[in-house]
């Protein structure tokens, strides 16, 4: 008798422009910036292009692209650290991020 997964593996899923909002909404831990926790979330859990379009609804929201974690690093600097940070770093450049 051989078993069969009953789910299916989901990558690289789809969103949609309320979806990436969505991320807009989420609260932060006691002590954690609102501002840097969202770009934070969003980093973390979107591809690129889903960033990028984040990026311009955090923007309209009037956030700060600058804000800093609880040890003083912007998202900008975190993800500089990564090997697969580059193009956020990238993405946060071109929407005004210092």
């Amino acid at each position: 008798m051989s078993l069969k997964k009953d789910k299916q593996k989901v990558l690289g899923e789809v969103f949609d422009d309320e979806r990436v909002k969505s991320f807009l909404d989420y609260q932060p831990p006691h002590g954690v910036s609102r501002d840097f926790h969202l770009l934070e979330k969003a980093y973390r859990g979107m591809n690129i292009d889903n960033f990028v379009t984040f990026l311009k609804f955090f923007k309209e929201a009037e956030y700060n692209l600058n804000a800093t974690n609880p040890d003083g690093k912007t998202l900008k600097q975190i993800a500089g650290e990564h090997n697969h940070g580059a193009d956020y770093v990238k993405a946060l450049l071109a929407a005004g991020a210092e």
